[in-house]
């Protein structure tokens, strides 16, 4: 297979599987956060938390329906573009992807239908329960999927045969394998954050439009609440997975610090461009040892560069450099945004700082840019290996012709960018309607959005609403 067949196979892989991160770490989120608006519920009989709760069923509907669809058009290239890795990892990997079928979506799809459609039905209970299960259900999957990726990142527990194909010895070290623990509570948490930067984005959007919409605040508010608790925590798991990819993966912590050269006492790079023919970061931003301070704990502590291994076996260093920046430059911005919401929460004023709910608003998408540029990060940062240290990338292939990728490729595109376009327009257009029946606008007069047949109803008083819309 030639060099351009294998670069386009990687290019249709890169291109669906971030299209599919986003619909399941959207979906994680929120099926975790409507099983806490309806716990709130139950508990405080607070109407507020029921209307939210049906207000985003809605809107995780869809994306769960995208994010299975995306994942089918993911895995059947484990069969087109890459059947020796398919062949090869199968006795490992097919197993771990099929418990995740049979436990996790299986879940997911006996309850769901009770979620989206039971609520009249079941009773609120067992609706909460249902609710309950589908969020499991989803945490479920992702322990799956991300124990596959992590095997692959960091491989225990098999042999391989006389056919070079891996095979399981001891089950428990392929699935806890020395990086899952690390990279599942960073993946979760991503998610967390990613959705809770969502639900406060939509809550700011309504708020400038509605001051007094009640529904908005709780939606900003728990957002808020989500960032000061767990940005912190995020920052700390990922220094930790940090610590644990330097022990199994230095090549790939090399590149992402910018390091060509093992040295001690080495300085974190802040900013710079990646040089890779000098061997250098030209025009770096640095601190003097805190590379090594933050890395090993020691401020003349080896960090091994990527002058350790070959040419050949270093992974893309600008591509990794940068998006590990990003991440991190995110993460930060999540943590500003959690602490700036905490003083006007002090100062009674969160919900009517026009210029930090315009902040909230432009920042609704900023998870998942971070959760597309730490996958960024990890998956190039492998290259070029599939299997670290043991299977290229370039003898994972399957032995099709450029021309043929390149065709499914195109179409992969323009179907991906109709369907899934269409898809993202609608959440949106879900999102921008306001998740009160009844807005307040900031003379606090309600504001309701009838049919022309209703409207000479309300001319005589405006401020009762219809008694066909079922509100006393």
């Amino acid at each position: 297979m030639s060099e351009l067949a294998v670069d386009l196979a990687r290019i249709q892989f890169a291109f669906t599987v971030s299209f599919h991160i986003i619909f399941p770490a959207f979906s994680i989120g929120l099926a975790s956060y409507i099983t806490v608006l309806e716990a709130l519920h139950l508990k405080t009989r607070d109407h507020k938390y029921l209307e939210l709760s049906k207000y985003w069923t809605k809107i995780f509907a869809v994306a769960f329906g995208m994010g299975v669809v995306s994942g089918i058009v993911m895995s059947y290239q484990f069969g087109t573009n890459w059947g020796v890795f398919s062949d090869k990892t199968g006795p490992v990997l097919g197993p771990l992807m099929g418990y995740e079928v049979l436990t996790a979506f299986f879940l997911e799809a006996g309850f769901l239908g009770i979620m989206l459609f039971g609520r009249q039905r079941v009773g609120e209970r067992l609706h909460f329960f249902a609710t309950a299960v589908v969020a499991f259900g989803t945490l479920l999957s992702a322990t799956w999927i991300l124990s596959v990726n992590s095997w692959m990142q960091t491989p225990a527990g098999f042999e391989i045969d006389e056919m070079g194909r891996f095979i399981v010895v001891d089950w428990f070290e392929v699935v806890f394998n020395p990086s899952f623990p690390y990279r599942l509570v960073h993946m979760v948490l991503a998610a967390y954050l990613t959705t809770a930067f969502v639900v406060g984005g939509v809550g700011a959007y309504h708020l400038l439009k509605a001051p007094h919409n009640s529904l908005a605040k709780v939606s900003l508010s728990m957002a808020m609440w989500m960032a000061v608790l767990v940005t912190p925590l995020q920052i700390i798991a990922g220094d930790v997975h940090g610590l644990n990819t330097l022990e199994h993966q230095p090549v790939k912590v090399a590149a992402m610090e910018g390091h060509f050269e093992t040295q001690k006492g080495a300085p974190l790079i802040l900013f710079g461009i990646p040089n890779e023919e000098t061997e250098t970061v030209d025009y770096k931003v640095a601190i003097p040892k805190l590379g090594s301070i933050i890395l090993t704990h020691d401020i003349d502590g080896e960090i091994k560069g990527l002058d350790a291994v070959p040419k050949e076996e270093r992974p893309p260093v600008a591509i990794v450099f940068w998006s590990f920046r990003i991440m991190v430059a995110i993460g930060f911005l999540m943590l500003f945004m959690g602490l700036v919401s905490l003083w006007l929460r002090r100062k009674k004023t969160l919900y009517e700082t026009r210029w930090f709910l315009k902040l909230c608003t432009l920042c609704s998408p900023i998870g998942f840019i971070a959760l597309l540029s730490g996958w960024v990060t990890t998956e190039v940062g492998r290259q070029p290996y599939t299997v670290y240290g043991l299977l290229k990338t370039s003898e994972s292939v399957s032995p099709i012709e450029a021309p043929a990728v390149a065709a499914s490729l195109t179409a992969f595109v323009v179907v991906y960018v109709l369907i899934f376009g269409a898809g993202i327009y609608y959440i949106l257009k879900l999102m921008k309607k306001s998740p009160s029946k009844y807005e307040q606008d900031f003379e606090g007069r309600i504001i309701t959005r009838v049919s022309p047949s209703e409207a000479s109803t309300l001319t005589a008083n405006p401020l009762k609403p219809s008694p066909t819309k079922g509100e006393g």
